[in-house]
């Protein structure tokens, strides 16, 4: 479960509905009723927060929002997209991570969700980070 406030349209999630989940977008929020709108492959549907399931961040995920992976000799990883950076100091250890966008740097910020990541990086960068295949 993710809690509302944490929410922002354009953020990637897994919504479940009767018992099938599926990955989609948030597209609106209610905020007088606490609900979060949807899209997905089928349609848009409104979800209360129970029903919200984060996407962890890993590789995969990374790949899925075109960060360029490059790893270096001292076994740090740093994910490239433009001029952000996301720097983990090992591959799977998605805990302690460093990212920078120009003089912007924050050191293990509260991230290990997708649509942390995606709020993080909208805070730094002023742009939503966003890609159709998630």
């Amino acid at each position: 479960m993710i809690r509302f406030n944490e929410l922002q349209v354009g953020d990637y999630v897994v919504a479940e509905f009767e018992g099938v989940r599926s990955k989609g977008e948030v597209v609106a929020l209610n905020t007088d009723d606490k609900q979060v709108c949807i899209a997905n492959d089928v349609q848009p549907f409104w979800y209360t927060p129970e029903h919200i399931y984060p996407i962890p961040l890993n590789d995969t995920s990374l790949k899925q929002l075109q960060f360029f992976r490059e790893r270096y000799e001292d076994g740090d990883i740093e994910y490239k997209k433009g001029a952000f950076r996301l720097r983990i100091h090992q591959l799977g250890d998605y805990e302690h991570i460093d990212m920078w966008y120009r003089e912007d740097r924050r050191h293990n910020p509260e991230v290990h969700f997708v649509h942390q990541l995606q709020n993080q990086y909208h805070q730094m960068t002023k742009v939503h980070l966003t890609d159709a295949a998630m």
